[in-house]
């Protein structure tokens, strides 16, 4: 009984994997990989602006206008807003003062709500306002009023409050 063996030569096994599309060394190929964190700690934070309370011009008779507080804070932090009592000499939260002419003053008072009966101050749980921030800015507005019948010396007052934020 006769065997026959055929063995291919080692070109023609080459042409036949490079024909495949294979390389000889895609066997012995390796790769490893590996993780890592990515990680940010977000802090509780707050911004606030202002606009002016004018209230024209006053000729004994009583005047309200309206500003507004605008703040942003970091969504779900918590904050108050407080108003103090301006840089009038002698002013309180409940009777602030403008100045004038030869230091004459002019009182006026700003309130949280439109019926102008509760104060805005420095006093938290009390009249300051308190809220919650949810990433976007939230405007409050600022009623003021100036009372009837004060006859102070003619020309322009002013005065100065500062708003605090407390987050």
């Amino acid at each position: 009984m006769l065997i026959e063996r055929h063995f291919a030569a080692p070109t023609m096994v080459a042409a036949c994997i490079a024909l495949a599309g294979v390389t000889p060394h895609a066997a012995w190929a390796a790769s490893t990989t590996t993780t890592f964190n990515v990680t940010a700690t977000v802090v509780a934070t707050c911004t606030v602006s202002a606009t002016n309370v004018a209230f024209g011009n006053y000729g004994s008779t009583q005047l309200d206008s309206t500003g507004a507080v605008s703040i942003a804070c970091t969504n779900l932090a918590p904050y108050t807003i407080e108003l103090d009592a301006g840089a009038g000499s002698g002013a309180t939260v409940a009777a602030r003062k403008m100045t004038g002419p030869s230091s004459q003053t002019l009182g006026y008072s700003l309130y949280q709500d439109a019926s102008r009966t509760l104060l805005w101050g420095t006093t938290a749980g009390s009249n300051s306002v308190a809220g919650t921030g949810n990433g976007a800015t939230q405007s409050l507005t600022v009623y003021g009023r100036v009372p009837a019948t004060q006859y102070p010396t003619a020309g322009s007052y002013t005065d100065t409050v500062t708003v605090t934020v407390t987050y």
